[in-house]
């Protein structure tokens, strides 16, 4: 089967399962901060709560480039299955977990865990599709991350109805269950290619240093850093605060909050992720600045939704933003892999994608952190609007810099 025409759309059918509980773990936590805080007195600080959301950033970050350098060097179904099978096992955890510190260092394992995949998934289904169908199958595992925030969004609903102990533990064995069923059908493209002699470790030295050189001599790569870093401030903001600013802006409980608000994003990104993958393919036949100009129209739209998140006070406005928000960040975001492969080579791009992830992280994490601050001072608000204008610098800056050759550099 997998030498089969349709083997790359299961490979993405695949690795979407594992991109919704990527997410959806990772959401949970976000919503389910009043139930938690009944039994963790320590979580009743958002200043504590914006702690333990940064520390997963943090880790996650520091891991993404050691991810990604796997990842090129690896079998990348491994290191899925793994990573899956580990983050699902520390979700179960969570649900024993009753201090603040074993709380802390789960979330750390977490950050760990998680990091493996993104860089192998994605590289995974650049190198299972042509620059025909790249931009839509990246754009489709893309909507199975925003189904999963969506569904994590549910997390303070279940931990009403049972108990966020059983929320944690049900979810974890899910994960456990599933990671047997890519053990079975998902197999990693390189496995295909003929190895007649094995590198010595002197020359996998020789060829991790000489990559990284080419890679981090590359200005065009440089420029995507920037972009992608700028653009994951609002990113990260939404899927860790978003649930608490519709809490405050439009007077409702958490367990409302949190489906209305992941629910909008996970919606409309899905939406705009369809729209910006086939744009893209089509656009990039006539002109290679194609996928470039598709990911700026998303980063465009973002810029007035983030100041009428900031702002709005009434449903109407604030639920508006959010899908507004949603379907421009889908567009960008599906063509991010896609823009990278325009650029830099396929033996890096595990590695280059893991340090993009890296920077946008840490950026995540500095973001969380600041805003857990402001949302202390009630100015959670202002935090989102003032984010509007760092978008628009990316902007600026990715449509002067970004000028590719070809669209699948080898």
């Amino acid at each position: 089967m997998k030498n089969s025409k349709i083997y790359p759309w299961v490979v993405v059918a695949l690795l979407w399962g594992v991109a919704l509980l990527n997410y959806m773990d990772r959401q949970m936590l976000s919503t389910m901060k009043d139930a938690m805080q009944m039994d963790i007195t320590e979580l009743q600080s958002a200043t504590n709560f914006g702690r333990l959301m940064a520390v997963f950033l943090w880790i996650y970050g520091f891991m993404s480039p050691v991810a990604g350098m796997i990842a090129d060097r690896l079998n990348r179904k491994w290191l899925i299955v793994g990573s899956l099978f580990v983050w699902s096992a520390v979700t179960y955890l969570m649900g024993i977990a009753d201090t603040f510190q074993q709380i802390f260092w789960l979330r750390a394992l977490m950050g760990v865990s998680e990091a493996l995949y993104i860089p192998a998934g994605l590289s995974l289904i650049a190198d299972y599709h042509s620059g025909s169908s790249r931009s839509l199958a990246v754009g489709i595992h893309m909507t199975g991350l925003y189904t999963g925030q969506a569904i994590g969004g549910f997390g303070a609903t279940v931990a009403a109805a049972f108990s966020w102990h059983t929320t944690f533990h049900w979810f974890g064995i899910i994960g456990i269950a599933y990671a047997v069923v890519l053990m079975l059908f998902l197999h990693d493209k390189k496995t295909e290619k003929v190895k007649t002699e094995r590198p010595s470790p002197e020359t996998n030295q020789s060829s991790l240093g000489k990559g990284l050189r080419v890679l981090f001599t590359n200005t065009a790569f440089w420029v995507i850093l920037f972009y992608f870093a700028a653009s994951s401030l609002p990113g990260w903001a939404t899927k860790n605060w978003l649930p608490t600013l519709f809490a405050e802006n439009l007077n409702l409980p958490m367990s409302e909050a949190g489906p209305i608000s992941t629910i909008t994003i996970a919606v409309s990104s899905f939406i705009g992720v369809l729209l910006g993958g086939t744009l893209s393919d089509r656009w990039v036949q006539k002109n290679l600045r194609g996928r470039v100009y598709t990911g700026a129209i998303g980063l465009g739209m973002t810029i007035p939704s983030l100041l009428l998140l900031g702002c709005g006070h009434h449903i109407v406005a604030v639920v508006g933003a959010g899908l507004l928000f949603g379907i421009g960040f889908g567009i960008f975001d599906a063509n991010n892999m896609p823009i990278l492969c325009q650029f830099v080579s396929a033996k890096q791009r595990a590695t280059a994608y893991g340090v993009m992830n890296m920077i946008g992280v840490f950026a995540g994490a500095f973001i969380t952190d600041l805003l857990g601050q402001w949302s202390d001072g009630g100015d959670l608000g202002l935090g989102f609007s003032m984010l509007a204008i760092v978008v628009a610098a990316a902007l600026c800056t990715q449509l002067y810099f970004l000028r590719p050759k070809t669209d699948n550099v080898e």
